[in-house]
């Protein structure tokens, strides 16, 4: 179904969602400020070269199904939804700059009185969490026909064209469900499946994926640096890398949640920085990966700290679930801080009994936690039955995960899962 659509700003972002927006149905208008940028596109050219986006302006103007104009007043009359694609840009201090946002923001409010028809106002720039409440909301809260939702887009100079018309994301977030269906609806002939979510996950989505390809990069580099410093391929060994995709290029370990720890990162994390450092090669990414670590562990350590707790009741105590190894387990740090602090603490970790375990596991923990015979517990319900609040730092079983919410106990879980909201969460990544 057609839409009348209004995009404020035709910039890259901007002059490909409108072009790519009319092309696949929806009657759109381009606002701009810019003269040149509204003169070139209703005389079917584009304002700047994009693989691609020449054709589909001439064609649309040429069908009367996209036009520009400099008047907002005149581009947003009759529209459903209106994108905003104005530029963020960093201001010195590296915050954003939200200058022309407010200014556009507060135009379309100026055309609102006296409108009759509903507006969505759709943020396509790139902005932090919170903008569209603290920013966009305020001029619209006396307009009950005005909804706001944020719309991010990822397309890519040089491929943006093909970015829209083949999106590998779709997310639209917003406070009401309705509107974020609205303008999820508006992709439908891209054949996407739509990630409809909260308003501050959408703004924040932007932020992760940047910030995580960014890292990629960094970290392909610095590995590329390192292999061929000591005598690898480095495209030979981030090819073989990229083969692997239920543990590497994959989703596995992207979930918030405990520190990692265990016998291996840690480990390896600090023999190849031992190396970049005798080889004099400088890589920060690999060398703030422990330090990042430490942080994490510190947070959630800070966060059990702060429990109205007199008994603490903890739930695991190997470095991840379905382990008994004690080697380097973020766990036995958390220990360490509780009882210095001088807090009562029991443990129960269904794969650990201390008779049982032996040789360097056994010395690691006896030598960490000398007295660790006196807090380990032999049954859950030891515990739940002492205890006055639970942490969960290791994700439990069905049945324990059963014997945890039927405690009826507060709970702090650590691991990220599904059994509270409440706390702090955090991931153990490891082997």
């Amino acid at each position: 179904m057609s839409s009348r659509i209004a995009v404020i700003g035709l910039g890259y972002v901007g002059c490909v969602s409108a072009a790519c927006l009319s092309q696949i149905g929806h009657v759109v208008a381009g606002i701009d400020r810019d003269e040149f940028k509204v003169a070139s596109v209703n005389d079917g050219l584009a304002p700047f070269f994009e693989p691609g986006l020449a054709d589909i302006v001439r064609d649309r103007v040429a069908a009367g199904e996209l036009r520009a104009t400099s008047s907002l007043m005149e581009g947003i009359a009759d529209a459903d939804v209106a994108f905003v694609c104005v530029g963020t840009p960093s201001e010195k201090n590296g915050n954003l700059g939200l200058q022309q946002l407010k200014r556009v923001v507060a135009e379309i409010a100026d055309t609102l009185p006296g409108r009759t028809k509903p507006l969505i106002v759709a943020i396509r720039s790139t902005v932090f969490p919170g903008t569209c409440e603290e920013v966009v909301m305020a001029p619209f809260q006396q307009y009950p026909l005005v909804r706001v939702v944020s719309n991010p887009e990822f397309l890519r100079e040089g491929v943006a064209v093909r970015d829209f018309m083949e999106p590998s994301l779709l997310v639209v977030g917003g406070n009401d469900s309705e509107a974020a269906g609205v303008v999820a609806d508006l992709y439908k002939p891209l054949r996407v499946t739509p990630s409809i979510v909260s308003l501050r996950t959408a703004e924040m989505i932007k932020y992760a994926c940047n910030a995580y390809h960014a890292v990629k990069i960094s970290f392909a580099n610095e590995m590329g640096a390192l292999a061929a410093a000591v005598g690898a391929d480095p495209h030979e060994v981030m090819n073989t890398l990229c083969t692997d995709t239920k543990l590497n290029t994959s989703a596995a370990y992207l979930k918030p949640g405990f520190a990692f720890g265990g016998s291996c990162l840690p480990k390896d994390l600090r023999a190849l920085n031992f190396r970049a450092n005798r080889l004099d090669l400088k890589l920060p990414m690999l060398g703030s990966a422990l330090r990042s670590n430490d942080e994490h562990l510190g947070r959630a350590i800070a966060s059990v700290l702060d429990l109205p707790s007199k008994r603490t009741g903890v739930v695991g105590l190997a470095f991840k679930e379905n382990t008994d190894d004690l080697r380097e387990s973020p766990v036995v740090t958390l220990l360490e801080q509780l009882i210095g602090k001088g807090r009562d603490v029991r443990v129960f970790d269904p794969h650990i009994r201390l008779d049982a375990i032996y040789g360097s596991n056994r010395n690691f923990i006896l030598q960490q936690i000398p007295h660790i015979g006196r807090l380990l517990a032999s049954s859950f319900e030891d515990v739940s039955g002492w205890a006055d609040y639970l942490v969960v730092a290791q994700s439990p079983g069905a049945e324990l995960k059963r014997a945890i919410q039927a405690s009826s106990l507060p709970v702090l879980d650590l691991t990220g899962g599904a059994l509270t909201s409440q706390g702090y969460v955090a991931e153990h990544a490891s082997i």
